[in-house]
């Protein structure tokens, strides 16, 4: 699978605060099938969609 990225977001937000997952949830709540992945590379969440191959 593919995905396209939306947004990216540092792994240091502060403790209790979770952009990542919020972002993705008003995504979700527009339609769109948007999910939380982690980077560890990069340390950072990444709301991410799933695209088709030939995208």
């Amino acid at each position: 699978m593919r995905a396209k990225v939306l947004e990216r977001f540092s792994a240091g937000a502060p403790r209790g605060s979770w952009p990542a997952e919020e972002y993705a949830a008003r995504r979700r709540a527009e339609g769109e099938p948007a999910t939380v992945v982690m980077d560890m590379e990069s340390d950072a969440f990444l709301v991410v969609v799933p695209t088709r191959d030939d995208d």
